[in-house]
């Protein structure tokens, strides 16, 4: 079977790169979907599509990620535009947005006068937007502001905010330096937590995201320690603080939310029973000291 038909081109790019990713990657080439694609397995690709999905192939075959090549993923059942400058969204991430949105919406949970749509929430770090947004999207209510030190990523994530139609407000701000006084009900943050050095960094898509965004410290643990720190003085009484970190660092973040005076410590298992979302609230004790 010739190369230059549909599935010819499939059957070549599989050679280098697994099926399911070669299939995406003609879709986009050829701006077709899934169900074209099987409907037109003999068609004769053309030359600028054939040539743009051998491009395709062969970024991909020296490991750049797909989510990069195609200019988007998927998050929370949304398509959110990604670049180099932002951290590709992961499925872990979404459970950060469940239990926001859990936090939020149970009556009782924050405090009086501040529960429900109405709260107002932070996330830090936002990169490409996809847990802001998705959280002003669900809680539509609800003021939602996120933070980014990086201009290009900031710049992604209020193109998804439009793309999307959601009412975020962006801050460039080295975590909570630039907020002032400002208080929230709810910081949530997937910040960098890997540890310098550790040799998954060279490994697969790792490679080609930005390494401030996955990186930070010896353990992982610097973006953490400062986040917890300085997160009591950004926090209404009886607010809340979640934090997405690493597999191993349980633990940690366990004696990091009690010894900065966070009370109701919870942490919740993703899909793969990892404890990935770690998080507390502010006591009214504590908030008076700051």
């Amino acid at each position: 079977m010739s190369a230059a038909t549909v599935a010819g081109a499939l059957a070549a790019a599989r050679q280098s790169i697994p099926i399911v990713e070669a299939r995406l990657l003609l879709r986009h080439a050829l701006g077709a979907s899934a169900a074209w694609l099987e409907a037109h397995r003999d068609d004769l690709l053309p030359r600028s599509a054939a040539e743009a999905f051998a491009a395709l192939v062969e970024r991909r075959a020296c490991g750049e990620p797909v989510a990069y090549l195609l200019g988007f993923r998927e998050f929370y059942g949304r398509e959110f535009s990604v670049t180099p400058d932002v951290l590709i969204p992961r499925p872990e991430t979404e459970l950060l947005v469940e239990i926001g949105q859990k936090i939020v919406g149970t009556p009782g949970v924050l405090p009086a006068g501040r529960a429900g749509d109405t709260a107002s929430l932070l996330d830090l770090g936002t990169g490409s937007g996809c847990v802001a947004i998705t959280l002003a999207l669900e809680l539509p209510q609800a003021r939602v502001s996120a933070a980014d030190i990086s201009a290009a990523a900031l710049a992604v994530a209020r193109a998804n905010a439009t793309l999307l139609g959601a009412d975020v407000s962006f801050v460039e701000s080295d975590w909570l330096a630039c907020f002032g006084g400002r208080r929230f009900d709810l910081i949530v943050s997937n910040p960098p937590y890997v540890a310098a050095g550790d040799p998954h960094l060279s490994e697969g898509d790792l490679r080609f995201e930005p390494p401030s965004a996955l990186a930070c410290g010896a353990d992982g643990l610097d973006a953490i320690r400062r986040i917890v720190a300085d997160a009591s003085r950004h926090l209404e009484a009886g607010g809340w603080l979640l934090l997405e970190h690493g597999y191993d660092q349980a633990d940690a973040m366990r004696e990091l939310l009690a010894a900065a005076g966070f009370a109701d410590i919870e942490q919740h298992r993703d899909l793969a029973g990892i404890v990935r979302v770690s998080g507390g609230r502010l006591t009214k004790y504590q908030e008076a000291l700051n």
